[in-house]
């Protein structure tokens, strides 16, 4: 949704002075169905101010602006399940710290775990895998056609053992580097799952469980799944 159309909903609220339940409601169920981005609400925020300062030069009682944009405030929260902390941490590479941690991840993995990067040669990654495959945990993998075939890729090895693997059928590369766990923590970064983005490369990962990002992450996942179908 555009800033303008967003100020052109919020300025009908204004008009009331206060946000009834039913307009509140609505503009709940609006900012659900979008689904805005941390960033979109910093916009939207300021989208509010901005009327609120306009509003203080009419006739509207100050007490009145101000209970309208606390009313939207609220509503303007990022928003995250009932009772989550969000927790956040970066690793950098060259280093074991990248490699580490994804193995972790992949260990502590109880029911799911997809897997959305270019290209996969560690066997110190891809046994975890394996690993992880072997006890009953639903492992998908989307990677590049390209990479895919390269000398010392483990996604053949990883496919004839039961893993399910889609690769992309285009000139272009599928070139995201992130996975999710149990669908409900995200990794993403530079670090490609290999020997040298651990042994040599200044890579980075970042690992959170934000329940938006997972879900637009996890999204992101479902359409490539069935894209490269």
């Amino acid at each position: 949704m555009t800033p303008q159309k967003f100020r052109a909903i919020l300025k009908e609220t204004l008009d009331d002075k206060k946000l009834s339940r039913s307009e509140r409601k609505a503009l709940s169920a609006v900012l659900r169905d979008i689904q805005p981005a941390v960033t979109e609400l910093d916009v939207y925020r300021h989208e509010a101010f901005d009327l609120a300062r306009e509003a203080l030069t009419t006739t509207l009682e100050r007490s009145a602006v101000v209970d309208w944009l606390e009313d939207v405030m609220r509503l303007l929260k990022p928003s995250q399940k009932a009772g989550e902390t969000v927790s956040t941490e970066a690793h950098f590479s060259p280093g074991n710290r990248c490699r580490g941690r994804i193995r972790s991840l992949l260990r502590q993995s109880r029911s799911s775990a997809d897997i959305c990067v270019f290209t996969i040669t560690d066997n110190e990654i891809s046994d975890i895998i394996a690993e992880t495959h072997n006890r009953g945990v639903r492992v998908r993998i989307i990677t590049d056609d390209d990479k895919s075939g390269d000398t010392g890729s483990d996604v053949e090895r990883l496919a004839e053992i039961g893993v399910e693997v889609r690769i992309d059928r285009s000139p272009y590369h599928m070139h995201h580097k992130f996975a999710l766990f149990d669908e409900s923590i995200l990794l993403c970064g530079s670090y490609n799952w290999t020997r040298s983005a651990a042994e040599k490369n200044e890579e980075n990962i970042v690992v959170l469980n934000d329940s938006h990002l997972v879900q637009t992450f996890q999204t992101a996942f479902g359409e490539l799944w069935e894209e490269y179908r």
